[in-house]
C-alpha cells in the first residue's frame, strides 16, 4: 500500500526483533543504541557506629559467651532434708561475728554461759582469725572486746577465704560445713546467712540470746517464732 504523501511504506520484516525505545541516559548515534554507565552507583550500607549495628554485635557477643561459659551446679549438701539440718546437734557450735561481742558485752552477757541457756545444751563458741583480725584492726574502740575473744573456752578456727573482711569467711564456712550456728546482730550478714539453706542465726534481744530457724531450740527457752 502507499503512504499519505504517496510514498511506498517501507517493508518490515516480521522475523526481525522489535526496536527497543530510546531510555533516558541514552545516546542515539548513527542509527545504533548507546546506553551510558552509571558511575557512583554503590548499594546503600549501614554506617558501623550506628546503634543498630552495636546491638547486635552485643547480643552475639553475650550469646557467644554464654555458649562458652562452663556451667558449675553447686551439689546439694547430704546434710539437709529438705530444709531441716541433720548436721545440727549438742554439743553446738556457733560462730561468734565481731558486733556479737560488742554486742554481749554491752548486754553484759557471757556468752557460754548465755547461749547454754538459750539452747539448753552444751555450747562451743567459735571465733575464726579474719574475725580476731577485725578486731584488731578496729582498735582502741573494741579493746575489751578483744580481750574476750581471747577467752580460753573459745575454739580458734583459721581463715577460709583471703583477707580480713569476717562476714565473707562466716558465709564461705557455713556454706561448706552446715554444722554451725551464725552468732550476729549485722542484719546485711543475716541476710546473707538466710540464703543459705539449714543455717540457724543466733542474735541479742531483750539482753538475752534468741535463736531463728532451729526447730528443737523452741523446747528450750529460746522464744517461739
Amino acid at each position: 500500500g502507499r503512504a499519505a504523501g504517496g510514498r511506498a511504506a517501507p517493508a518490515v520484516d516480521a522475523s526481525s526483533p522489535p526496536r527497543r525505545r530510546a531510555a533516558a541516559g541514552d545516546t542515539v548515534g548513527m542509527g545504533r543504541l548507546r546506553k551510558t554507565r552509571k558511575f557512583a552507583e554503590v548499594k546503600r550500607l549501614l554506617n558501623p557506629k550506628d546503634t543498630r549495628v552495636e546491638e547486635q554485635r552485643q547480643q552475639e557477643k553475650q550469646k557467644r559467651k554464654e555458649q562458652e561459659e562452663v556451667r558449675n551446679v553447686a551439689k546439694a549438701p547430704t546434710a539437709l532434708f529438705f530444709k531441716y539440718n541433720t548436721q545440727l546437734g549438742p554439743p553446738y557450735h556457733i560462730l561468734v561475728d565481731t558486733n556479737f561481742i560488742n554486742f554481749s558485752i554491752k548486754n553484759k552477757l557471757d556468752m557460754v554461759q548465755a547461749a547454754q541457756d538459750c539452747l539448753c545444751a552444751k555450747c562451743v563458741i567459735c571465733i575464726t582469725d579474719a574475725v580476731m583480725a577485725e578486731l584488731e584492726k578496729l582498735g582502741s574502740k573494741y579493746r575489751v572486746a578483744l580481750k574476750a575473744a581471747k577467752d580460753t573456752r573459745f575454739e580458734r578456727l583459721p581463715a577460709m577465704t583471703k583477707g580480713n573482711y569476717a562476714d565473707d569467711d562466716l558465709v564461705a564456712r557455713v556454706q561448706q560445713h552446715r554444722c554451725y550456728i551464725v552468732a550476729t546482730c549485722d542484719k546485711d550478714l543475716k541476710r546473707r546467712i538466710r540464703k543459705v539453706p539449714g543455717v540457724p542465726i543466733m542474735y541479742i534481744s531483750s539482753h538475752r540470746f534468741n535463736i531463728e530457724r532451729l526447730p528443737e531450740a523452741t523446747l528450750g527457752n529460746a522464744p517461739r517464732r
